[in-house]
């Protein structure tokens, strides 16, 4: 039974938003963060110029600096979002000359500033500021005592500044999800456009067409397509040989009915006793003979299409034996020397079929009776081997020809024989019975001019 696990469509959707997903994640998280890196470099760049702006203001009188807080520094500081302003000037020995940190610059601040420029992000009475400082000293001053000047403000600016440019990130990002969500669909749609041509040209195929598929598939589904024709391939084999089964079926029914006809029509002509008992017997066996036909041709049949039946452990030596005895008490087995072989000292024991089995061995058997003539020798044989076991048969009979070997299990082959009653099916009866225990059918020529028929089963895991 086929059962529908979603679609294609589906699983190629969400793996590709998945993938999606996770990128657009870490897209996010590099946006959020370069917005924050611009922010801060757009208003560090403030800072510095304001500072620069302060230093050219400072003014010296009687050995001391002089800062009157230019409005140039202030309007470079402020923001639309009313940014609070810090600013300090600190002489050589660190006393704040003017500014509104109120002694808030650390000693460890001012060491840091000597070495040159810093921005640093503190807290200044609970808030938040963004601090610049940088220690300058000038030739044109009347003193050249250096002075450390430190401005900043508080990071309202900051923050908006980079909300703002997250936000149209974020714009962009999304109406690119959009449009790669309409492309990905136009893809997977075209990506999956083969599928559907192959799948309307199967759909549009009669139950009888099984010619090969003429289609044009990239290389994920070229497999798929080799598989198909394959089945194809088997089905017209096995199309063609279900004809030829018939029609050969039909040609040996049809013969012998034909004689009964004949013989039956002769015998209604004729006014002597004698005749008639002569037409009987001669209905008699051809009626048997059909009859014969009839039940190969149905256990065939059975045998090819039938579902797999309940496997039991068998001892093939005991299956073997009792079918043997069988046969030996029955008139056909009279005029040869049908006999065994020593069997194994222990069981074989396999998995199968026991009415199945008794049937293959009977048709061996049959089939050796038929095909040689009257006090032949008729052997069957037990042949254990690591992993497996054959069955055997051999006569000494006069053989097939090597050409002919490889098609004696083919239905209604009698190895090139006219000559016998038999009707062909027994060693494809032996062949179906041998495929479905997953044993294989083997048959060579003698030294001895007759012919030796194998079957090779797997044992049973119990006996290995």
């Amino acid at each position: 039974m086929i059962a529908v696990d979603g679609t294609l469509k589906r699983r190629l959707g969400v793996w590709l938003l998945a993938t999606v997903g996770v990128l657009g994640a870490f897209l996010l998280v590099e946006a959020y963060t370069s917005a924050q890196r611009a922010a801060n470099r757009a208003y560090d760049s403030q800072l510095e110029a304001a500072g620069l702006t302060v230093a050219e203001a400072i003014q010296w009188q009687d050995g001391q600096p002089i800062v009157e807080m230019p409005a140039a520094a202030f309007q470079i500081l402020a923001t639309d979002q009313q940014e609070r302003v810090f600013y300090a000037i600190l002489d050589a020995a660190g006393r704040e000359v003017t500014g509104n940190l109120d002694g808030a610059v650390t000693p460890a601040w001012q060491r840091a500033a000597k070495a040159g420029p810093v921005w640093m992000t503190v807290s200044y009475h609970g808030t938040s500021i963004r601090l610049h400082g940088r220690e300058l000293t000038s030739a044109g001053w009347e003193s050249l005592d250096p002075v450390q000047i430190w401005v900043g403000h508080t990071l309202s600016g900051r923050e908006a500044l980079a909300g703002d440019l997250f936000e149209r990130t974020l714009t962009r990002f999304l109406a690119m999800v959009l449009v790669a969500a309409l492309l990905m669909l136009l893809a997977i749609r075209t990506a999956l456009a083969p599928v559907r041509r192959l799948r309307q040209s199967l759909r549009q195929r009669d139950a009888d067409d099984v010619r090969p598929l003429h289609a044009q598939v990239p290389g994920e589904l070229y497999d798929m397509a080799e598989t198909l024709n394959a089945l194809f391939a088997r089905q017209r084999e096995g199309r063609d040989a279900l004809l030829r089964f018939t029609a050969d079926a039909s040609h040996q029914l049809r013969t012998p009915l034909a004689g009964l006809q004949s013989t039956s029509e002769l015998a209604l002509q004729s006014e002597q006793p004698d005749e008639w008992r002569h037409a009987l017997e001669t209905v008699h066996a051809s009626a048997a003979r059909t009859s014969r036909l009839a039940g190969q041709l149905l256990s065939l049949a059975r045998l090819r299409h039938a579902s797999e039946g309940t496997r039991d452990t068998l001892d093939l030596s005991a299956v073997l034996r009792d079918t043997l005895m069988e046969w030996a008490e029955r008139d056909a087995a009279q005029h040869h020397d049908l006999g065994l072989a020593p069997l194994p000292a222990e069981p074989v024991r396999i998995q199968g079929e026991s009415w199945s089995l008794r049937e293959m061995i009977g048709n061996l058997i049959d089939n050796a009776l038929r095909y040689t003539p009257p006090g032949s020798e008729i052997t069957l044989e037990l042949e254990r081997h690591p992993g497996s076991v054959t069955l055997s048969i051999e006569d000494s009979g006069p053989g097939v020809s090597d050409e002919l070997l490889g098609r004696l299990h083919q239905p209604f082959e009698r190895g090139g024989r006219q000559d016998t009653q038999g009707s062909g099916l027994g060693l494809a009866i032996v062949d179906s019975i041998a495929r479905r225990h997953d044993a294989a059918l083997e048959a060579r020529n003698t030294p001895g001019h007759g012919l030796w028929v194998g079957v090779h089963f797997p044992l049973s895991a119990e006996t290995n």
